[in-house]
């Protein structure tokens, strides 16, 4: 059985793992084993942790040979996106800026886990801070995407997405600011969630657009991302933006029946620029949901051409305030040399930050200052109010919003790094959720011509997310797209 356990949910694993038919350590060792035999061609791992992993994993064994019911995350492998804080591992974000900085503590979504029982064996490769729709932005070099090497996975996530579309990882946290969760998991075949902003806290997520930024968990399916959300989810009061609304049993709501539910196509997102194999998949989605029992109705988000200029107006400006902390001086890299404190500042940062991180800083330094503030960051900020009323009056009408992912499936490596806005608009389709603070999941609905995966994504209302689960969790049940697997 050992060489098909990496290709096993979470739900499966447990199920296997409670009958002792597995042992946790036969699943670390999995796992581990498997990142060995691939991770040199993929790149989605920046660091590894065998030892401490297989430690847990023998304690979750003991406790099961004295008879102690386990939970259902309890002795699974996880994988961390690199710049979510992890307590004594590198958390560098992907950056030559912060290489060897060693976090004291836990970001409070990984605590959450690893008190429900959940291994942690990594920390995943990512776009630098987070900034990039490709994983080609990384100090560390790109991440490969498991159906075509040659392709991109996806990003910022990519090595999270990559992780578990490979099977080196059951699952993986990743962070979202303009659909990076979303995105890297319809190119690689996988489902992920972008929970609505306040439902996960931030406290230990290395901070980017902090008006925008959420972690969200990636996985093979919306089972499990459900048990992923209920250990994670709930108020903490390290962070003040995180809500006190009750936590759902989102597993308990994927086994209710699904009603007559409505839900709105917009016409914005099959629009030009949208490739034909993508819409066809998508449509032919939408038609399998209303042969069983969902309420198909056309509706319009007009201001959703709108969301991608807003996005590169409001994250670089949040982004260029929440980066002036990296100056060489408390932690990270700093520039050697004989310098004043002013040259250090320059050099440190010159050296430690990619392209990518710099154009961002200026684009953000130039809409906040004097005299473009309010001609570009007061606007964006209006037009991110349109965007949210939008989603406001659309779920007047329907229950859920189902579009596509993405506009193409994964290009090529080095295809758009020469054209910055080409890049940008990989994440057209996902951005606007982030705008207005919703959640939104994404799952795999086919492949196309080239044999690469294509991404639904379903969106709901704000705190939603048993919702949207209920939906993704349903298809799952129809189809069987999100069994299929890379071909190495």
């Amino acid at each position: 059985m050992s060489e098909e356990i990496y290709r096993k949910t979470i739900s499966e694993l447990h199920i296997l793992l409670k009958g002792k038919q597995l042992k946790a350590a036969e699943i670390v060792g999995a796992f581990l084993k498997r990142i060995g035999d691939i991770d040199e061609k993929l790149n989605a791992f920046l660091s590894i942790h065998p030892d401490e992993a297989l430690e847990e994993a023998g304690r979750v064994d003991e406790k099961i040979a004295r008879g102690i019911g386990i939970g259902p995350l309890e002795g699974i492998p996880i994988a961390v996106k690199n710049n979510i804080i992890t307590k004594d591992i590198e958390t560098n974000c992907g950056s030559k800026i912060l290489c060897g900085f060693t976090p004291p503590f836990d970001a409070t979504a990984v605590k959450r886990l690893r008190d429900a029982g959940m291994i942690t064996i990594g920390k995943t490769n990512m776009d630098e801070f987070a900034m990039g729709s490709s994983n080609e932005h990384s100090a560390f070099g790109p991440v490969g995407n498991p159906w075509d090497i040659s392709r991109i996975p996806g990003g910022s996530s990519g090595g999270s997405a990559a992780a578990v579309a490979s099977g080196m990882a059951p699952a993986t946290l990743g962070s979202e600011t303009a659909g990076s969760v979303r995105q890297p998991s319809a190119l690689c075949g996988i489902s992920g969630l972008k929970p609505t902003y306040g439902r996960i806290s931030r406290y230990g997520l290395v901070a980017f657009g902090s008006s925008l930024d959420q972690i969200g968990p990636l996985a093979r399916t919306a089972e499990d991302i459900a048990y992923l959300m209920k250990a994670m989810s709930g108020l903490d009061p390290y962070d003040s933006t995180s809500s006190s609304l009750p936590v759902a049993d989102y597993p308990s709501i994927l086994r209710e029946p699904l009603k007559r539910v409505k839900i709105g196509i917009p016409k914005e997102y099959f629009s030009e620029g949208l490739d034909s194999e993508i819409e066809k998949a998508v449509r032919n989605a939408v038609k399998i949901l209303s042969e069983n029992g969902c309420i198909i109705e056309d509706i319009s988000l007009p201001h959703t051409d709108y969301g991608i200029a807003c996005y590169y107006i409001l994250a670089p400006a949040e982004a260029s305030s929440n980066l002036a902390r990296y100056d060489g001086i408390r932690y990270g890299f700093r520039a050697d040399g004989d310098f004043t404190l002013k040259e250090l500042y320059s050099e440190t940062r010159e050296q430690g930050f990619g392209e990518e991180i710099k154009r961002r800083i200026m684009l953000g330094t130039f809409v906040l200052s004097s005299g473009y503030y309010d001609a570009y960051y007061r606007k964006a900020q209006k037009v991110r109010t349109l965007i949210l009323q939008d989603f406001e009056e659309a779920f007047k009408q329907v229950d859920y919003i189902v579009t596509p992912t993405t506009p193409t499936t994964a290009f090529k490596k080095g295809e758009k790094t020469g054209n910055p806005l080409s890049m940008y608009l990989s994440d057209v389709y996902t951005a606007n959720v982030n705008l207005a603070g919703i959640p939104a999941i994404s799952i795999p609905t086919g492949l196309d011509s080239k044999g690469l995966p294509i991404g639904l994504q379903i969106m709901g209302r704000w705190f939603d997310e048993g919702g949207i689960l209920r939906i993704a969790h349903f298809y799952q049940q129809l189809t069987d797209y999100h069994l299929a697997c890379p071909p190495n």
